[in-house]
Parts: structure tokens; sequence; C-alpha cells
């Protein structure tokens, strides 16, 4: 008989270590030898921001975890947090799984912000698998957060047995708004940071988990990097003076770096900027400026480092050789924030609030992103804007919420102890985060079911990339699809064809009209620089039909006939 993913998986493990047998996991191995999962997700993290990604910022767990394990470098997510956690969770693209934009009910099947019933997540899946199930962090993916509302899709009602973690999008680090352990809304109290308690609750849960008599399936969601920009003062510190050099060298640094390192191919094209961002040269306020990615910095050291206590954990459990990690981004850097030094709206409902009135202790916040005022404590709520966005972004073009690749490409990362034999390699096949239900299911030897919750559920969309664990496998047949904000891409083997929504709020009138699809060869243009539209009108109209009968079957609708323009 030809060898499964799992066998081929264990048998170049044995090869490593000597120690992982076909008894051990193969088809007659009892139910706990199956892997324990270790989900592992950043907010806003840009493509090159990890060490092992080419980045400045000191990571060197997640670098450890990458020189044992795979890094891909063509990842997909879906360009936006609750987009991309909602397909995530249930293989499905967006708007199949409800979540086709943000958490707001707009009114259509694949608008309505919240998980649709029919769909099943990762962790009803694996539940009836057989696994534990736990989640640290951050869910949203409903548009209830109040206890006394409809809690039908909050983490306890769907798979998960334990939780910790903020229902909503963002918010304080040192207060989070929308907090709960289990069904129960909590607050933060004595000295508190909220990527410390997400670590401390995914230790705890596998501490808890460890004893039991299955497999465990952990998902730690982290609100790291996203803005506020919060962060320990001694975390700060250590990032002094190391963005000096600006935005603009530092971005050229990394492209090289990257190029080296083997991140991109040797004949990679750096982009121009865009219409966002000016040069260093021209920057005001410098101080301020480096100020605010030295925030930036400490936020993804101290996420690092949580990463590195929840594998310590592991390894002292014994549990470390036959846990799979896996850790990505949910969608490129993010040059949102205070767009245009504007902050959210304030709700009245304290599960609404985006931004606090003001601190545990009763100071006021000043939200915003204000020159010469210094970021990280708990009185302050700004992000670091679009130049230094477009740094963590690099090589790419555009950012969260677009579907050009510095959008959708995620750093990701695999390790699973002495299972993977090509330590420290690439992997160079397209894959996604729907990708993840049938990896995961073929692991645990479970099935996609039929029905839940007595509906027919919706068929996965995603295929298992469990082979690359083994090989470097690549697909040139696969097609993949997405629409953001009226942002809407194709790719299908080595051409994608993209377009931006024409007129759109966030382009601040900085870009073009747009509208008109564009063509690239990713095998030879990783970076999107030339445009072969009109070279192949065939193609571009082949696809783009395509894309259109995609929308049609994925629940997609026309940006601007939904208001679009008005959230």
């Amino acid at each position: 008989m030809k060898p499964n993913a799992l066998e081929k998986i264990c048998l170049a493990g044995a090869a490593v270590t000597g120690a992982v047998t076909l008894t051990a996991c193969g088809e007659k191995a009892p139910a706990d030898a199956r892997p324990n999962i270790v989900l592992i997700l950043a907010d806003d993290l840009g493509f090159s921001d990890l060490g092992c990604f080419g980045g400045e910022i000191t990571t060197p767990n997640l670098d450890s975890l990458a020189a044992n394990g795979l890094r891909y470098r063509q990842f997909y997510n879906t360009a936006r947090s609750c987009p991309s956690r909602a397909s995530m969770l249930t293989g499905l693209t967006p708007h199949l799984a409800g979540v086709g934009h943000m958490v707001a009910d707009r009114g259509y099947p694949g608008y309505r912000g919240t998980l649709a019933p029919n769909s099943v997540t990762l962790a009803e899946a694996l539940r009836a698998s057989g696994y534990h199930t736990a989640m640290s962090g951050k869910w949203h993916v409903t548009n209830n957060t109040d206890p006394a509302g409809d809690t039908s899709q909050w983490p306890l009602q769907r798979g998960f047995e334990r939780f910790y973690g903020t229902l909503s999008g963002h918010g304080s680090f040192w207060d989070p708004k929308c907090l709960f352990d289990g069904n129960t809304p909590v607050r933060a109290e004595g000295d508190y940071y909220y990527t410390e308690a997400i670590t401390d609750h995914a230790r705890r849960f596998i501490g808890e988990m460890a004893g039991e008599d299955a497999p465990f399936f952990l998902y730690v969601a982290y609100t790291a990097p996203h803005y506020p920009l919060h962060a320990r003062p001694e975390y700060i510190e250590k990032y002094k003076g190391r963005f000096a050099a600006g935005w603009d060298s530092l971005r050229t640094e990394r492209f090289r770096r990257m190029k080296r390192m083997g991140v991109l191919p040797a004949g990679a094209v750096l982009p121009p900027k865009d219409g966002q961002c000016y040069d260093w040269a021209d920057e005001p306020e410098k101080e301020w400026q480096q100020m605010r990615m030295e925030v930036y910095a400490a936020m993804v050291e101290q996420m690092d480092a949580g990463v590195g206590e929840i594998v310590g954990d592991l390894r002292r459990r014994g549990l470390l050789d036959n846990t799979l990690i896996v850790f990505l981004s949910d969608n490129g850097a993010s040059n949102e924030g205070h767009l245009n030094n504007t902050v959210e709206r304030t709700g009245k409902h304290w599960g609404d609030r985006m931004i606090p009135a003001g601190t545990r202790d009763g100071r006021p916040v000043h939200a915003g992103d204000i020159p010469g005022l210094a970021l990280g404590p708990d009185d302050t709520y700004g992000s670091y804007g679009p130049q230094w966005a477009h740094l963590c972004g690099t090589p790419f073009r555009r950012y969260k919420s677009w579907i050009h690749e510095g959008g959708i490409c995620a750093p990701m990362i695999v390790a699973w102890g002495g299972r993977i034999a090509d330590r420290g390699a690439f992997r160079d096949g397209v894959f996604g985060i729907t990708d993840f239900m049938p990896t995961f299911l073929e692991l645990a030897g479970g099935e996609y079911p039929d029905s839940i919750r007595g509906l027919k559920t919706i068929p996965v969309e995603g295929r298992s990339f469990a082979a690359t664990f083994a090989e470097n496998r690549i697909d040139t047949t696969r097609t993949m699809f997405w629409e953001h904000e009226g942002n809407k891409a194709v790719r299908r083997g080595k051409w994608k064809l993209v377009a931006e929504y024409p007129g759109s709020w966030r382009t601040l009138r900085s870009y073009p009209t747009g509208g008109a699809w564009e063509l690239y060869d990713l095998d030879t243009d990783r970076t999107e620089t030339r445009d072969l539209a009109a070279q192949h009108p065939e193609l571009v109209r082949e696809l783009a039909a395509e894309w259109e009968a995609w929308a049609a079957r994925a629940q997609v609708e026309d940006w601007g006939a939904i208001g679009g323009e008005k959230w």
C-alpha cells in the first residue's frame, strides 16, 4: 500500500531521530499517538517582520521553530482579520463562512458578520474526532458581545471546551474590552498585559489537557501587533535607535536580506513606494516616528516570548515531538489605525466601545497619532502609520484589506518536533487558510461532517497540505479567489489577476481611481511590478470570468450596492 501523508511524515522523522516508527504513528497506532495541534495566529503582522523572514525585530523563538521546521513563501489569508479567522476556522472562503466583510450584519448571506450556522469549526470537527479543544485570545467572528444576547456563535458554543479571550476586534492591551473566561465576562486586574494573559491561559490549558486521555487542539490568537501600540517599557527600551535609519533604508536592507536568506527569489524586484508613502528625508518628526516603530517591535518581541513559553511547556511535558505547531498572520501589515489622524466612534455599550474613555485608574486616554506623544502606556491609543506598514510588508505592494500580495501573503511557519526531516527548508506551493481544516482532519484521522445542528454542511473549500511536511509539493493547477471591500483577485498556477475597488474610502485619494484588472506572472514577478494585462487579454477575460463564477457561488455581493462606502 502507498503510505499516507502521516506515514510519510513518520518515516521522515524516523530518518532524523531514529525514534519514530510506524508502530508509533501508523494505521495501527493508538488514538493518543495522533499529534497535538497548536495553531498560533498573529494580528496584522507584516510578511517580513520576523527575523526568519528578514526583519530586524528580535524573534528568537519563532526563528527557532523555522530553523527546525518549514517556512511557506506563498501562504495566503483573506486580507482582513475577521474574514481570515472565519475562513481559517471553517475551511470555507469568508463569504460562505458568513463573514465576507466585518462583524456588522449587512443583511446578505455572505455578510451576516457571524459564523454561518451550517459551517463547521476546526474545534467542532476535531472534537468530534476525539480531540480536546481550547482557545486563548481573539475570537472576532460574532456580532454579539453581550452575554444577555445570542451567544450561539461564541467559542464554547462552537466546539471549544475551554476559552479565555476577547470577542471583539481590538482594544487596549492594558484593559481589553469584551474579555471573557468561558462565557463569563471578566476585567483586567493587577499588573495586566493582554499578550501575557493570552500566553498564560494557553499554558494553563496545555497543563489541563496534557493529563487527559486524548490529543488536543489549542488555538492561540494573539492581538499583537494590532494597534493600539501598547508594550511594556523594558521591551520598548531594547529598540531605542534601532529604526533611526528610517523606513527607506531599512526597507532596502530587508529586501536584500530576504534574498540572501532565500525568502525571495534572486531575481525579485523591490516595487517603488506607493501613494501613501513619502521619503524619510522629508519626515519632520523623525524621533517620534522612530518611537512608533520601536513600540510595534516591542509588541512583536513580547508575542515571540510568549510563543517561547508555550513551546517550553510542551518540551518540559514531553509533548513537543508529537505536537504540530503552526504560526501565521491573519493579514498583511496594516496602514490603518487612525486614518487621517481620526479615531473610531465610541459606542455606548461597554462591549461596543472601540476606545476606552479612560484608564483603569481614571486617567483620560489620548487617542490618535499625535506627534510628540510617546506610545506604549495605557493612556495612549495610537498606531504606526502607512510608512512603517510599507516597511513591514516588504517586499510587497499594498497592505491589509487589499488583495495585492502585501494584503494577503502571510509569514507561515510549521514545526513538528522530530517529524520534519527537511529542517529549515522553504515550501513553494500555493496554500491558504482554508487548508487547515482538511490538513488537521487528515492528521487527526477525522472526517468532515455532512450535517451539523440539523443542517447540511457547506462542503469544505480547502485542501490538505500535510504532504508538504515531508516533501516540497507544488500544485500548478490550483485556482484561488479573493474579495474584500470590492478589492478582488484570482490566482491560477503562476498567474494572478487582481483589481482594486475604484474610489474606495481606503485609498485616501492616494491612488488612481482603480477598477481595472492587472495581470502578473508570480513565477517571474513575485512582487507584482509588471502588469501583463495588455499582453494577454484573452487570459484576463478567462480568469475574470472564473472570478465572476466563483463570486456568484460564494455569496459575494457588489461592494458599492451593499453600502460599502458607508461603513
